[in-house]
């Protein structure tokens, strides 16, 4: 199967029928938490249609008349969604529109579509049109945010993501599809939890977009799970389900809802 795997997951309590666009690996960021191996910098390759839409039928009806759920431990036995994530940032695949419409022709009604983004290349026409038509299909968008500091993208995500560049994308992922969530990884570095300014940072982000409108569906926070397959990986660390309970409160404190998977 080249695009489409399951995954047993915990965040979503059961399987996540996935959607690999990145096939070659390659990604526009470099996250230190990410567990992609060989991980390079770039873009999607060429997406084949055909093939996308023979293994996701195909695995869709093993999932329903098959005996695929024997194999899932008997609390994770329902589908839960299908989400485009992969090996590296799926808006960044020129046919992302052209996906989503596919998916939608072959979702089952009620099974929920979504979108794990690094939210960066929401300026582009094609990304913006598979939004809106997710939002059709009752689509949701999980916009990453691990850091709401220039510094502190640069050192979890690698980037040179601008705040005002992370706003505005996170603005328009909203305008095409309402359902967006914040996903934001929490975790130990050297042995050292994200301080207040890093929480701070976060939570005047959050104040702010708030305050002009930016309707955000909540947050999703969850810690380290599996380890790290970048060169940073010793260096990174689990928080304690005190340390992360205390900082989920926080963000409660503002009025959204917020999703815990420590």
């Amino acid at each position: 199967m080249r695009y489409v795997y399951p995954v047993v997951s915990r965040r979503a309590g059961g399987v996540s029928i996935g959607i690999n666009l990145n096939t070659n690996d390659a990604c526009n960021w470099r996250c230190i938490y990410c567990q992609v191996p060989d991980l390079k910098l770039g873009t999607a390759p060429p997406v084949d249609l055909v093939l996308l839409e023979q293994e996701l039928s195909g695995f869709l009806h093993e999932m329903q008349h098959g005996d695929f759920m024997r194999r899932v431990p008997p609390e994770m036995r329902r589908i839960n969604d299908i989400a485009l994530s992969g090996n590296g940032e799926p808006t960044s695949a020129r046919e992302f529109a052209d996906v989503i419409e596919l998916i939608g022709r072959l979702k089952p009604a009620g099974l929920k579509l979504v979108l794990i983004t690094n939210g960066s290349l929401m300026q582009r026409d094609s990304v913006q049109q598979g939004l809106r038509r997710m939002a059709q299909l009752d689509g949701e968008v999980w916009f990453k945010l691990d850091r709401a500091s220039e510094a502190g993208m640069l050192r979890v995500n690698d980037t040179k993501s601008t705040m005002e560049g992370v706003r505005a994308n996170l603005a328009t992922a909203i305008s095409c599809c309402p359902n967006t969530w914040l996903q934001t990884c929490w975790f130990a570095m050297d042995g050292l939890a994200p301080d207040r300014q890093d929480e701070d940072d976060y939570l005047g982000f959050l104040s702010s977009c708030l305050k002009d409108g930016i309707g955000l569906q909540g947050v999703l926070l969850y810690g380290l799970a599996r380890p790290s397959l970048q060169p940073e990986a010793s260096r990174l660390s689990a928080l304690s389900t005190q340390q992360m309970e205390g900082f989920s409160a926080r963000i409660s404190s503002l009025g959204l809802p917020v999703k815990l998977a420590i």
